[in-house]
């Protein structure tokens, strides 16, 4: 029998809670620590749709990288989509855990490590080392490392877009004829621009770039827009082989649903 705290004592092992950022609600939003968990549906965001999901899989635990829960509620009626997800769960006793910008912010088996895992990233080291009371992790924002050989700067966009399964891929003037040295921020990280230009970065990849901070890349780096689901998607499969190889009698399930509310003519 395993317990949701059990799966929350596990969670905090691999990205402590405490590690997220102050605006974040990552932890267990809906259920109690003491349930038997059934099985798990891991997904990017707990939306109606995966909540359905999960009733039909018979697993009581959903384990999401986004938070349904961001921001406070003053009704729960079932008008908004977070109210619908939020008292679906209620309603079947399913416990709602959201690991986000907590995994962010750890390097190992963190989001960016999966990120640059799949585009042949290696040699890894955060772009913004932060300061942690938990001096066992390596905890920053985005990460910056090396592809194997210096490559074609299109060749290796061509890529980006395959690998990371993108519809569109938008970026800066192509300033040199080979890179090398990558950086990576999962989510809305134009944050970080001036650290990867720091760092002596080639690309940096990202998503949710507005128009004019495209200028902001200054024709010292190739700035590059791989959309938000599409840079954070194999975090599914991150949490979902943890979960796996921790928890190796329990039923673990990758959504089918995709939850990317974008959609490309």
């Amino acid at each position: 029998m395993i317990l949701v705290k059990e799966i929350m004592e596990f969670l905090e092992s691999i990205a402590p809670f405490d590690l997220q950022e102050k605006y974040d609600n990552s932890g267990l939003l809906t259920g109690s620590p003491e349930m038997e968990a059934t099985g798990i549906l891991i997904a990017l965001d707990a939306v109606p749709s995966v909540i359905e999901e999960a009733i039909e899989l018979g697993c009581n635990v959903v384990l999401s990288h986004h938070p349904i829960l961001f921001t406070g509620l003053k009704k729960l009626t079932g008008e908004h989509y977070v109210e619908k997800s939020l008292i679906k769960a209620i309603q079947h006793n399913i416990a709602i855990i959201a690991v986000h910008t907590n995994l962010d912010n750890v390097i190992e088996n963190g989001v960016n490590s999966k990120i640059a895992e799949k585009l042949g990233v290696s040699d890894i080291e955060p772009l913004i080392i932060k300061a942690s009371m938990h001096t066992d992790y390596f905890v920053g924002s985005g990460v910056f490392g090396y592809l194997h050989e210096p490559q074609d700067a299109l060749s290796f966009l061509q890529e980006v877009k395959i690998k990371m399964n993108s519809s569109c891929v938008k970026y800066t003037r192509i300033i040199n004829e080979t890179v090398h040295k990558i950086a990576i921020c999962g989510g809305s990280g134009s944050f970080l621009l001036q650290e990867a230009i720091n760092k002596n970065a080639d690309v940096f990849i990202t998503a949710d770039i507005k128009y004019h901070q495209f200028f902001d890349a200054n024709n010292q780096i190739i700035m590059v827009d791989i959309g938000h689901y599409e840079s954070e998607q194999f975090t599914i499969e991150l949490l979902y082989d943890l979960i796996k190889k921790n928890f190796r009698n329990f039923a673990a399930h990758y959504t089918k649903t995709n939850t990317n509310p974008i959609k490309y003519l």
